[in-house]
């Protein structure tokens, strides 16, 4: 077994893309998923704690990247500018070199309630942690919980419109367009 090559994680990863895509999520195991990576059960869990967290892996490092984004932005800009500006931040997160893996992971997530159900609590998890993050900015606490939980229907909005866009377009492109959209309606200009 070639359990020593390099970039253990990044192979699991892959294989269990493959697999999930091939064969579906539910039917995959471990052990599939391992051999599949020339690689061992026990490695698999040196990585991760079970075959749903390859689906999330860097979920953390997002959540924590928009916060370190948020408390950078510039101290005068409005408040939902300066979510604007963290949430644009992510593209760096989703480059267009990762756009066929993000569709298939999308697909595979979509697919099974148990993943889409985790999927909402990453979510809700980054818009608790923004919430908090925009009170250290001064933002009084239900308006906080508001803005970002607009946030994070805009990051939603703007990430599903990347994956299906058939132009290709960039994240920043849909995010852009998502909030400028957002604004015009707390404006009362859309209806």
């Amino acid at each position: 077994m070639g359990r020593w090559l390099p970039n253990a994680q990044g192979r699991l990863i892959q294989a269990a893309m493959h697999l999930y895509s091939e064969r579906g999520y539910e039917q995959t195991t471990v052990a599939e998923i391992a051999k599949q990576a020339g690689l061992t059960e026990r490695t698999f869990f040196r990585y991760f704690k079970d075959k749903r967290e390859v689906l999330f892996f860097g979920s953390e490092m997002l959540e924590r990247n928009l916060v370190e984004a948020l408390e950078r932005a510039p101290a005068d800009l409005a408040p939902i500018d300066a979510l604007g500006a963290t949430l644009e931040s992510a593209g760096s997160f989703f480059e267009p070199e990762r756009l066929a893996h993000s569709r298939r992971r999308q697909a595979v997530i979509d697919a099974n309630p148990e993943l889409q159900e985790r999927e909402r609590k990453k979510l809700a998890s980054i818009a608790v942690t923004l919430a908090a993050a925009l009170q250290r900015r001064g933002v009084k606490g239900s308006t906080a919980t508001l803005l970002a939980e607009m946030g994070i229907a805009v990051f939603k909005l703007a990430f599903e419109a990347w994956l299906s866009d058939p132009r290709e377009r960039a994240y920043t492109y849909h995010l852009r367009a998502s909030l400028n959209e957002l604004k015009a309606l707390s404006a009362g200009s859309l209806s």
